[in-house]
Protein backbone atom coordinates (compact mmCIF):
# COMPACT_ATOMS: atom_id res chain seq x y z
CA UNK A 1 0.00 0.00 0.00
CA UNK A 2 2.86 2.41 0.73
CA UNK A 3 4.19 2.12 -2.83
CA UNK A 4 0.72 2.74 -4.25
CA UNK A 5 0.25 5.84 -2.07
CA UNK A 6 3.69 7.16 -3.02
CA UNK A 7 2.91 6.65 -6.70
CA UNK A 8 -0.42 8.49 -6.36
CA UNK A 9 1.21 11.34 -4.45
CA UNK A 10 3.89 11.77 -7.12
CA UNK A 11 1.21 11.70 -9.87
CA UNK A 12 -0.72 14.47 -8.08
CA UNK A 13 2.48 16.48 -7.65
CA UNK A 14 3.23 16.15 -11.38
CA UNK A 15 -0.24 17.49 -12.18
CA UNK A 16 0.50 20.56 -10.07
CA UNK A 17 4.15 20.82 -11.23
CA UNK A 18 4.15 19.58 -14.84
CA UNK A 19 7.81 20.61 -15.23
CA UNK A 20 8.94 18.42 -12.33
CA UNK A 21 12.24 16.76 -13.18
CA UNK A 22 13.93 16.20 -9.82
CA UNK A 23 12.11 15.15 -6.68
CA UNK A 24 14.05 15.06 -3.46
CA UNK A 25 12.88 12.57 -0.84
CA UNK A 26 13.74 12.96 2.81
CA UNK A 27 13.29 10.40 5.54
CA UNK A 28 14.91 10.66 8.95
CA UNK A 29 17.82 12.61 7.34
CA UNK A 30 19.21 16.12 6.77
CA UNK A 31 17.15 18.75 4.95
CA UNK A 32 20.14 20.95 4.06
CA UNK A 33 21.86 18.05 2.32
CA UNK A 34 18.73 17.39 0.29
CA UNK A 35 18.31 21.03 -0.76
CA UNK A 36 21.95 21.11 -1.92
CA UNK A 37 20.91 18.60 -4.61
CA UNK A 38 18.54 21.25 -6.02
CA UNK A 39 15.30 19.28 -6.29
CA UNK A 40 12.17 20.77 -7.87
CA UNK A 41 10.11 19.55 -4.90
CA UNK A 42 10.54 17.68 -1.62
CA UNK A 43 8.78 14.46 -0.61
CA UNK A 44 8.91 13.91 3.16
CA UNK A 45 8.80 10.16 3.73
CA UNK A 46 6.86 8.70 6.62
CA UNK A 47 8.63 8.07 9.90
CA UNK A 48 8.40 9.06 13.54
CA UNK A 49 11.03 11.78 13.26
CA UNK A 50 9.92 13.17 9.90
CA UNK A 51 6.29 13.30 10.99
CA UNK A 52 7.31 15.24 14.09
CA UNK A 53 9.55 17.57 12.07
CA UNK A 54 7.14 18.10 9.17
CA UNK A 55 6.21 21.68 10.24
CA UNK A 56 9.92 22.57 10.37
CA UNK A 57 10.53 20.92 6.98
CA UNK A 58 7.60 22.92 5.57
CA UNK A 59 9.12 26.12 6.93
CA UNK A 60 12.51 25.33 5.39
CA UNK A 61 10.92 24.30 2.09
CA UNK A 62 8.96 27.57 1.98
CA UNK A 63 12.18 29.55 2.60
CA UNK A 64 13.79 27.77 -0.36
CA UNK A 65 10.56 28.11 -2.39
CA UNK A 66 10.29 24.33 -2.77
CA UNK A 67 6.92 22.57 -2.94
CA UNK A 68 6.74 19.91 -0.22
CA UNK A 69 4.50 16.88 0.13
CA UNK A 70 2.78 15.55 2.16
CA UNK A 71 1.73 17.77 5.02
CA UNK A 72 -0.99 20.16 3.82
CA UNK A 73 -1.93 20.96 7.41
CA UNK A 74 1.73 21.69 8.23
CA UNK A 75 2.31 24.04 5.29
CA UNK A 76 2.99 21.44 2.62
CA UNK A 77 1.35 21.50 -0.81
CA UNK A 78 -1.01 18.58 -0.32
CA UNK A 79 -1.65 15.39 1.63
CA UNK A 80 -3.03 12.20 0.14
CA UNK A 81 -3.53 9.13 2.26
CA UNK A 82 -5.87 6.87 4.09
CA UNK A 83 -8.50 8.41 6.31
CA UNK A 84 -7.21 8.50 9.89
CA UNK A 85 -10.75 8.66 11.27
CA UNK A 86 -11.77 5.58 9.29
CA UNK A 87 -8.62 3.73 10.38
CA UNK A 88 -9.26 4.50 14.04
CA UNK A 89 -12.88 3.39 13.69
CA UNK A 90 -11.82 0.08 12.11
CA UNK A 91 -9.19 -0.42 14.83
CA UNK A 92 -11.81 0.11 17.53
CA UNK A 93 -14.04 -2.49 15.86
CA UNK A 94 -11.17 -4.99 15.88
CA UNK A 95 -10.45 -4.34 19.55
CA UNK A 96 -14.14 -4.88 20.28
CA UNK A 97 -14.00 -8.26 18.51
CA UNK A 98 -10.97 -9.29 20.56
CA UNK A 99 -12.60 -8.19 23.81
CA UNK A 100 -15.62 -10.31 22.86
CA UNK A 101 -13.39 -13.36 22.53
CA UNK A 102 -12.15 -13.41 18.93
CA UNK A 103 -8.59 -14.59 18.46
CA UNK A 104 -6.38 -11.87 16.93
CA UNK A 105 -4.93 -14.41 14.48
CA UNK A 106 -8.44 -15.05 13.15
CA UNK A 107 -9.12 -11.38 12.35
CA UNK A 108 -8.17 -10.61 8.72
CA UNK A 109 -5.69 -7.85 7.93
CA UNK A 110 -7.49 -5.00 6.19
CA UNK A 111 -6.19 -2.53 3.64
CA UNK A 112 -7.49 1.04 3.81
CA UNK A 113 -10.39 1.72 1.49
CA UNK A 114 -11.08 5.38 2.28
CA UNK A 115 -8.52 7.94 1.12
CA UNK A 116 -8.46 11.69 1.59
CA UNK A 117 -6.87 14.45 -0.51
CA UNK A 118 -6.20 17.77 1.25
CA UNK A 119 -4.83 20.57 -0.95
CA UNK A 120 -3.18 23.66 0.52
CA UNK A 121 -3.95 26.43 -1.99
CA UNK A 122 -2.42 28.98 0.38
CA UNK A 123 0.96 27.19 0.20
CA UNK A 124 0.65 26.87 -3.58
CA UNK A 125 0.00 30.61 -3.97
CA UNK A 126 2.99 31.43 -1.74
CA UNK A 127 5.13 29.40 -4.16
CA UNK A 128 3.58 31.04 -7.23
CA UNK A 129 1.82 27.81 -8.22
CA UNK A 130 -1.70 27.28 -9.47
CA UNK A 131 -3.35 24.03 -8.46
CA UNK A 132 -5.19 22.67 -11.52
CA UNK A 133 -8.99 22.45 -11.26
CA UNK A 134 -8.71 18.70 -11.94
CA UNK A 135 -6.85 18.31 -8.63
CA UNK A 136 -9.10 20.71 -6.70
CA UNK A 137 -12.22 18.84 -7.84
CA UNK A 138 -10.86 15.62 -6.32
CA UNK A 139 -9.93 17.26 -3.02
CA UNK A 140 -11.86 16.34 0.11
CA UNK A 141 -10.61 19.55 1.73
CA UNK A 142 -9.04 22.73 0.36
CA UNK A 143 -7.01 25.00 2.63
CA UNK A 144 -7.44 28.58 1.46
Amino acid sequence: MTTELSTKRVQLLKEILPGLKRLGAIGDAGFAKLVAQRPDAVYVLGGALTTHLRPRFAELAAQKRLPMIPGANSGGLFTYGSSLANGLRRSAQMVDKILRGAKPADIPVEQPTVFKLVVNVKAAKALGLTVPPSVLLRANQVIQ
